[in-house]
């Protein structure tokens, strides 16, 4: 008896501290604003700086890329994935933001990326999803 009781008091620590350590790493959700989730945002792009992106992109979320002709289209796990192969490589670009739209539950922020030869303009809706403000579209246009 005294024996299964160890074993679950055992297992309930692991499992407690676990729990714990998993939400060591979120950001608490008063932290999620819009200017949080633009800055996450631009660190990724720019700087390669990944934490913290994931939360505060919405697990639906739609990345799209005018290239050409022709759109592309990329699910949040899909590019996560691509950021994770250039985490910490930082890019030669000036970068800007400008609002576009701002009201209590969304706001649409135009990113410019410029380089040498071309800029980047990004177009980043942020919702606020009840669970704090998240980035719900990203529309990336190159000029």
């Amino acid at each position: 008896m005294k024996t299964l009781k160890s074993v679950t008091l055992g297992i309930a620590l692991i499992v407690t501290s676990s729990f714990i350590q998993a939400k060591a790493n979120d950001v608490p959700e008063i932290n999620l604003t819009k200017t949080h989730a633009i800055n996450i945002y631009v660190d990724a792009m720019t700087r390669g700086r990944i934490d913290g992106l994931n939360q505060v992109v919405d697990q639906s979320a739609k990345f799209s890329m005018l290239r050409g002709k022709s759109i592309l289209s990329f699910t949040k796990k899909e590019m996560t994935d691509y950021l994770k192969h250039e985490k910490n490589i930082e890019q030669v670009c000036t970068t800007s933001t400008e609002i576009v739209e701002n009201n209590p539950d969304m706001a649409v922020v135009r990113v410019d990326m410029k380089f040498d030869n071309f800029t980047r303009s990004n177009y980043v809706t942020v919702a606020n999803t009840g669970s704090g403000w998240k980035i719900t579209n990203v529309y990336s246009v190159f000029k």
